[in-house]
């Protein structure tokens, strides 16, 4: 493996660990909150970038490289609200977009095309992200400081469905 694609992989690796992180301080939030529906949310979504992580830690080993477990910074633990909460999580995913954007040109310019192909996932996975946290941060909007809408929020979490654009059959 090249040193810059494993170096690239690397921090990708970290990022996806801090984001785990970052999930779970919110998951633990909600829950402390009452919210239980935005807590379990967040506890998959911290499972879901854990698992991303590791995806990536198995990838770098078996390419030859050697995967590197960081250690994370601590995430915040308060936040200011739920909207406040999908806020973070829609800029963080961007964020994370951008990272794995940016991993892609990296491998291009190594013409490291396994790596390119592998990553492919992570760009698909991050178009569900992304819609995902705009679809939600748009009905934390809609409920606004309704106290009973954010009670139904909060039980409709659980059984969300977003189906991104690159799903959709458009003959459909």
């Amino acid at each position: 493996m090249k040193e810059k694609v494993e170096k690239a992989l690397n921090d990708q690796i970290r990022k996806e660990g801090e984001s785990s992180q970052f999930y779970l301080a919110m998951a633990s939030w909600a829950e402390a909150e009452g919210l239980e529906g935005t807590s379990n949310f967040m506890y998959k979504q911290s499972d879901e970038e854990r698992f991303h992580m590791l995806k990536l830690v198995k990838f770098v080993n078996e390419r030859g490289g050697k995967a590197i477990i960081p250690g994370f910074d601590t995430p915040p633990t308060d936040f200011e609200s739920v909207l406040n909460v999908f806020e973070l999580l829609l800029k963080h995913e961007i964020q994370i977009t951008e990272s794995i954007n940016d991993l892609v040109e990296v491998c291009l310019n190594e013409k490291d095309y396994p790596t390119h192909n592998f990553i492919q996932w992570y760009l698909s996975e991050q178009l569900e992200e992304e819609a995902s946290a705009r679809t939600i941060l748009d009905k934390v909007k809609l409920v606004g400081n309704d106290k009973a809408g954010l009670y139904m929020f909060d039980r409709d979490l659980e059984t969300i469905t977003v189906t991104p654009a690159n799903t959709v059959d458009p003959g459909a």
